[in-house]
């Protein structure tokens, strides 16, 4: 059931609070659209910037908005494994379907620090795993002959994979097994990366281009790459001006020209430049979205 294309969901603010009316509205729309799933409080839902008391509230939300309609994978992922043990117990308890957990950032833990703390958490409770590695961000880079440690236990499942290098995923099917659910962190090479043996993508347009990439998705899935590469002609210069400034920033003033929620983000954020403006709402315009 964990395929295709999953926004990793934005939380939405007004005046400072969450935005939870808005929240709701936005799961439905993007259900109506064909979004295979919700990633909650995940880096694009500013979970950096979140309490822990409004963090559980969003998973909460989301999972009831969606009554099991699609799959609900909740952001559980600290440095702190007895944080990230409160955040999966959590999520289990609401009735989320799984746990999107990233590698420990900052502190900087050995391939045998993070087998330790994905243990942990796989223990803690029933809830299914899915590993988020992103080097890029964490400053640790999980190897696949870890993932194939890891994905030894029953609750490990899949990963979210935005190293970029495509040559991951054929790795990670002979550490991991083919049934190793493999979902891109990184729009921009998601067609590569179903191409090489992923089954979706975990991503930041589809908050505002949502039917655009369930179909994209869709397509790749099928083998139908001539479809997959039209779709992807029009949605990569929006993948691309998204990530100008900070990701969530850019989606949520695209999602905020269709009206779906403000712009608003919280410090150490800021909403972007016009410059960056132009070139969000020339892309959208590219892609259909806007005249």
């Amino acid at each position: 059931m964990i395929r295709g294309s999953i926004p990793a969901l934005v939380t939405p603010f007004k005046d400072g609070a969450l935005d939870i009316e808005t929240l709701r509205r936005l799961v439905d729309w993007h259900i109506e659209q064909g979004s295979n799933g919700f990633v909650p409080v995940g880096t694009t839902g500013e979970s950096p910037t979140l309490s822990h008391s409004e963090h559980e509230s969003v998973v909460q939300h989301v999972v009831e908005a969606v009554a099991g309609r699609v799959p609900v994978i909740a952001g559980a992922g600290s440095n702190n494994t007895a944080e990230g043990i409160r955040l999966m117990r959590h999520a289990a308890e609401v009735g989320a379907d799984a746990a999107l957990v990233v590698t420990p950032y900052y502190n900087k833990p050995t391939q045998a620090g993070m087998i330790a703390h994905f243990t942990a958490l796989h223990d803690c409770c029933e809830l299914p795993i899915i590993i988020y590695n992103i080097p890029s961000r964490s400053v640790v880079d999980m190897t696949p002959a870890t993932m194939g440690e890891l994905a030894r236990l029953p609750r490990i499942i899949g990963v979210k994979d935005a190293t970029g290098d495509l040559s991951r995923v054929p790795k990670q099917r002979i550490t991991c097994g083919p049934d190793f659910i493999q979902l891109s962190g990184e729009d921009a090479t998601a067609l590569g990366f179903n191409a090489h043996g992923g089954v979706g993508c975990i991503s930041v347009s589809a908050n505002v281009a949502p039917r655009l990439c369930a179909d994209f998705q869709r397509a790749t899935l099928a083998g139908d790459y001539t479809t997959a590469l039209a779709l992807l002609d029009l949605l990569m210069p929006l993948h691309e001006a998204i990530f100008i400034e900070p990701g969530v920033a850019g989606v949520k003033y695209a999602m905020s020209l269709l009206g779906l929620c403000s712009d608003e983000v919280r410090l150490p954020l800021t909403p972007v430049s016009e410059p960056t403006r132009l070139k969000i709402r020339d892309a959208m315009v590219h892609a259909g979205l806007i005249v």
